[in-house]
């Protein structure tokens, strides 16, 4: 017998693999590498710096690397890390680029992070093993 998972269960979309070894049918499997790609973004220092100095709100390269001590091209390529994993936003304003923080992503953070807390109840043994 299948037992049907709870619709927008995160911990069962990331892991198709666990879901079948406890014999649940998962809906339609959300993008984890969407995910992934957000956690392995947000696993570098130099972002995470970058992240902490746009949430005062939005910024030019120019002044990021001057707070950050760090040379443009550096920069660039950590704010291009984080623009495809969708953590940052940017804006063209003349030959500046204006970067910002994108709520959604870390919505969808906060929210996977909620869903991947252990329940109160602790560990259920759905089957035991032989």
């Amino acid at each position: 017998m299948r037992v049907k998972a709870p619709r927008g269960s995160l911990l069962l979309d990331l892991v198709p693999c666990l879901a079948d070894s406890l014999g649940v049918a998962t809906q339609a499997p959300r993008p984890a590498e969407h995910l992934l790609g957000i956690f392995r973004a947000l696993g570098d220092e130099t972002r995470l710096r970058i992240i902490e100095r746009l949430r005062g709100g939005e910024q030019c390269v120019c002044d990021l690397t001057d707070e950050l001590g760090a040379s443009q091209s550096r920069l660039s390529f950590h704010l291009r890390t984080l623009k495809d994993a969708g953590i940052v936003t940017d804006r063209k304003d003349g030959r500046w680029v204006y970067y910002t923080l994108n709520a959604e992503t870390f919505e969808l953070v906060a929210q996977t992070l909620d869903e991947l807390r252990p329940r109160p109840q602790g560990f259920r043994i759905i089957r035991r093993c032989d």
